[in-house]
């Protein structure tokens, strides 16, 4: 079968790809759709360090092919959108509606695949850029057939990051102000988030202007192209202010921005080593630095509302959709991405 491959120095496309059969408790599916995340990117040059050779990609979406004994949601031929999130469900950080805390989903990547004799590593528990894919039950979650699988795929990754941040960590509220730093693929979710919410001034600020049309049309009621202005929209600042590019000096920009009880939520992932720096002054009066680790979801019960919301015309997921390539495409998709051409791209098989 075919997938995509990063071996430390160089990404191919190969045909001769193998998965094995799912365990107890797991399931594969065949992956129709999925989506290159920066993330992506960013295990190729390095800013999210990753054992080799890895199958990549991590947002996708396909149709239960088999599952493995003790699986009872999910059966042969129903479509799922597929999460990060291989969460054990049992300990503490579960119990508690904390998936994104369960210390077994974290750092742990699987070989379920071979190549050339050789097993190759399983990129964030997921690893959608292949024709077929082997994860646990609870990271497969149910979708509605109509919705189309380009669209689906998103969901799992840009979706949950970007539309949770808002609602299961900042919480916006209805009426709050909030800025949104970057208006990418997680950028454009956190804007949709916050219209979701109820927002009522809503800023995005991207140095690209011919961004605009498309941050506006995802819930943004302002647009500009520095930070810098905007206290001359909000003179006292923003009761919520997401970075969603990964920059340290952006991350300073947020910070600043903030009116009392503001507060920050860092989404861009900038390299591992780096350091950010602020005033700790401007931190008195209830100000807050929130970390956001895929958008706080809950992804059995977040992936299935979402889709509802699309279906409801609610939430935006075909708007997202820049471009589809065939996988065999993946470097034109790279490159596309990187250049920011697109807001997503979308490998197909």
């Amino acid at each position: 079968m075919r997938g995509v491959i990063f071996d430390g120095k160089q990404v191919r496309v190969v045909a001769d790809l193998e998965v094995r059969e799912p365990g107890p408790g797991e399931v594969r599916v065949a992956i129709s759709a999925a989506g290159l995340c920066h993330s992506d990117l960013s295990v190729v040059d390095g800013t999210i360090p990753f054992p080799v050779p890895v199958v990549l990609g991590h947002e996708g979406a396909g149709v239960v092919e088999t599952v493995g004994v003790g699986v009872t949601h999910v059966a042969p031929g129903d479509h799922v959108a597929l999460s990060t999130l291989a969460n054990c469900g049992t300990c503490a950080e579960c119990d508690r509606g904390r998936p994104t805390m369960c210390r077994r989903a974290i750092g742990r990547p699987g070989r379920p695949f071979r190549h050339g004799g050789s097993p190759v590593h399983q990129f964030a528990s997921n690893s959608a850029f292949a024709e077929r894919t082997v994860v646990k039950a609870v990271q497969a979650v149910p979708i509605p057939d109509d919705v189309p699988p380009t669209s689906a795929a998103l969901i799992g990754c840009g979706v949950l990051t970007g539309v949770g941040a808002v609602l299961n960590r900042a919480r916006v509220d209805r009426g709050d102000s909030v800025l949104v730093i970057g208006t990418g693929g997680i950028g454009l979710n956190v804007l949709q988030g916050a219209r979701l919410a109820g927002a009522g001034r809503i800023v995005a600020v991207d140095a690209n202007p011919a961004k605009e049309e498309a941050a506006r049309r995802f819930g943004a009621t302002e647009f500009l192209t520095s930070a810098e202005g905007v206290r001359d929209l909000l003179p006292t600042g923003v009761d919520h202010a997401f970075e969603c590019v990964g920059r340290v000096e952006l991350i300073r920009q947020a910070i600043d921005a903030l009116d009392r009880h503001g507060q920050a939520v860092l989404l861009g992932v900038p390299p591992a080593a780096a350091e950010a720096s602020f005033r700790v002054s401007s931190l008195y009066l209830d100000k807050s630095i929130l970390g956001c680790r895929y958008g706080s979801s809950r992804p059995q019960r977040d992936i299935a509302l979402y889709a509802e919301l699309y279906c409801q015309g609610r939430l935006l997921l075909d708007e997202l959709v820049t471009r589809t390539y065939p996988v065999e495409d993946f470097e034109k998709a790279a490159a596309d991405a990187e250049a920011g051409r697109v807001a997503r791209a979308v490998l197909t098989f």
